[in-house]
């Protein structure tokens, strides 16, 4: 997958480099921004079992 995606970005090294960097950025600013806030309250994490005692 990772290397078809490498063989269609436009440039050279560099340039590929560069833009992998900057889709890499994207992807994580829109899961921080957007996809992990949404999913949160769906996951179990605040569900605990040990009673304060």
């Amino acid at each position: 997958m990772y290397s078809w995606i490498w063989r269609h970005l436009p440039g050279n090294g560099w340039v590929k480099a560069l833009i992998s960097l900057v889709l890499v950025t994207a992807v994580v600013y829109v899961l921080f921004q957007y996809v992990f806030p949404w999913a949160e309250p769906l996951l179990p994490f605040n569900d605990v079992t040990v009673d304060n005692q």
